[in-house]
């Protein structure tokens, strides 16, 4: 039970001790409130599953902590509730609502967002931005024109029903209701009729093309001089988002295109793009777009690249460098019919299984870019380096890793070798500490080894490993013995003279990593080996 997106723990003498701080409490509440709710638990430390079993909860605590708050917060919904642990300790523990169609804040006008496990103050354009993704649900819930169950596709909603319950991530209990009760528990259909989202997937045609706005999708293929060479155009309005997913996959036959690279006495046949990629990235494209705002969803295929454009921004708090690991639902009920349906991951947005997949081909990660109105994501056609596919596979096949080792096994792989702070850069991570978490059991199963310490650690794939599978990797010098670089410099100096270290750096490698130079160039200097001219950025090297 760790902290995160949904879930906060704080000590009980945070409400108990002489002068409680009120407001930092406050801004907790307010940040469930602007980010998709939550629970905060006080009494339970940090580190801890269970509170102190001798532990009591004030039966007056409640009202007190309803009267501070609300004193002193706006549009925030709050249901606290003191619990008994199984270990007989009690803890107080507080939900805070979702609030779906306005801004949580302070009375004194301070606006706040829960980010990951953080609070984070909101400012500026923030706030409009936080304002628009509240549409989502608004316009979910909402009843386009009279349209009753009667009026819906008979088909699709048979379908539905069939997948609802044919999935594994739909429990007996919800797969037990009846019709009215499914269409209802998923809010398609509520006592004024069916809404948005029921139109959207079960609606006919004429009735989705009523709404603000239904999706649309354009598939555009270019050749060398980005001149258009092909189009398709899903425009008609037939389609719910999981046809539309179905639909683009069997249609474009580009996308079949593969190359055939040896393994073994055999060939394997690897995808320009796969069929886990595009499905992600369309899902993506259909869940988390802003339904209030016009604009088709575009997928350009040019020779080397393929580009899926989709109309709207980032959600609040997602970022093209932690979308890895952020997640943030502009339409929770979509998401949740989508989870549901198990057309993508709840959680986050799907992007764990495309950097899986990419990696595991060899391919470059994806390259998410936020424009003035829409999200472009590319993905590389090219293969990195066609050893690492099988390496891969075999490292898979027999250890079967979880999926953040694997992406971490495939970045290691593609470079030869990362420091803890690049990895954790590439990762989106906050420090370089969390990037033992993505090392999760590789050094555990013999897969990568470490040098150095603290932020100069850097992994590699074990050469026992590379011998066994056969895996040559890339020749490269990042992971160069000190000695031989320092030689490598002397050697370097002798011939060039008087260098600053960004032109030792360039000529004898820039893949190794540049504080590597500086502290072997630093230990020539204590050495008398070379001496340095200048300071900052003029310094210059000179052989002694």
């Amino acid at each position: 039970m760790l902290e995160n997106q949904h879930l906060d723990k704080k000590s009980l003498q945070a409400l108990t001790k002489s002068n409680p701080d009120w407001k930092e409490i406050a801004k907790d509440c307010i940040s469930f409130a602007n980010a998709t709710g939550g629970k905060l638990l006080f009494g339970i430390e940090d580190q801890e599953i269970l509170p102190p079993a001798s532990q009591i909860v004030p039966p007056n605590l409640i009202v007190d902590f309803l009267k501070k708050i609300q004193g002193i917060t706006l549009n925030v919904g709050l249901v606290p509730q003191i619990l008994k642990a199984d270990n007989g300790g009690e803890y107080l523990e507080v939900l805070v609502s979702r609030n779906a169609s306005s801004i949580a804040s302070t009375t004194d006008g301070k606006y706040y967002i829960r980010i990951g496990d953080n609070c984070r103050p909101l400012v500026g354009d923030d706030i409009q931005r936080l304002m628009q993704d509240k549409g989502g649900y608004v316009w979910e819930m909402q009843h386009h024109a009279k349209i009753t169950k009667l009026d819906l596709d008979a088909k699709k909603l048979q379908q539905f029903i069939t997948d609802i319950k044919a999935s594994d991530r739909v429990t007996d209990f919800v797969k037990e209701k009846s019709e009215d009760e499914l269409l209802q528990y998923y809010l398609f259909m509520d006592k004024e009729g069916i809404t948005n989202l029921g139109v959207l997937w079960l609606g006919k045609p004429e009735h989705r093309a009523r709404l603000l706005y239904a999706p649309t999708i354009q598939f555009i293929k270019y050749d060398e001089q980005e001149k258009k060479i092909n189009k398709l155009v899903w425009d008609d309005y037939s389609q719910n988002p999981k046809e539309l997913i179905q639909d683009v996959w069997s249609k474009v036959l580009d996308f079949r295109e593969n190359v055939e690279l040896p393994d073994g006495l055999f060939r394997k046949s690897i995808y320009n793009y796969d069929e886990v990629v595009i499905r992600e990235l369309l899902a993506n494209a259909l869940v988390h777009r802003p339904y209030g705002t016009r604009g088709d969803i575009f997928i350009n295929l040019y020779p080397d690249r393929l580009e899926v454009h989709n109309p709207g921004t980032f959600p609040l708090g997602v970022t093209s460098t932690n979308i890895l690991h952020q997640s943030a639902q502009r339409n929770p009920q979509l998401a949740k019919v989508f989870y549901d349906l198990k057309l993508m991951e709840k959680e986050g947005s799907g992007y764990d299984k495309i950097y899986e997949a990419l990696l595991s081909s060899a391919k470059p990660l994806p390259e998410p870019v936020e424009e003035a109105d829409r999200i472009v994501v590319t993905i590389r056609k090219r293969i990195i380096n066609p050893d690492v596919i099988n390496f891969m596979d075999k490292v898979n096949s027999e250890l079967q890793l979880k999926t953040k080792e694997l992406i971490t096994l495939g970045l290691i792989a593609q470079h030869n070798s990362l420091s803890a702070i690049e990895l954790a850069k590439i990762l989106g991570l906050e420090s370089d500490d969390k990037a033992k978490d993505w090392l999760g059991r590789l050094q555990e199963f013999g897969l990568i080894e470490s040098k150095g310490k603290t932020k100069g650690v850097s992994y590699y794939i074990s050469p026992k490993v590379l011998k066994e599978l056969n895996f040559t990797g890339i020749t490269t010098l990042k992971k160069i013995e000190s000695h031989r670089l320092r030689e490598l410099l002397r050697e370097d100096l002798s011939i060039y003279k008087s260098s600053t270290i960004g032109e030792i750096h360039k000529r004898i490698g820039s893949e190794i990593p540049k504080r590597s130079v500086k502290s072997q160039l630093d230990y020539l200097v204590a050495e008398g080996v070379i001496q340095k001219e200048g300071s900052k950025k003029g310094r210059k090297y000179i052989i002694v």
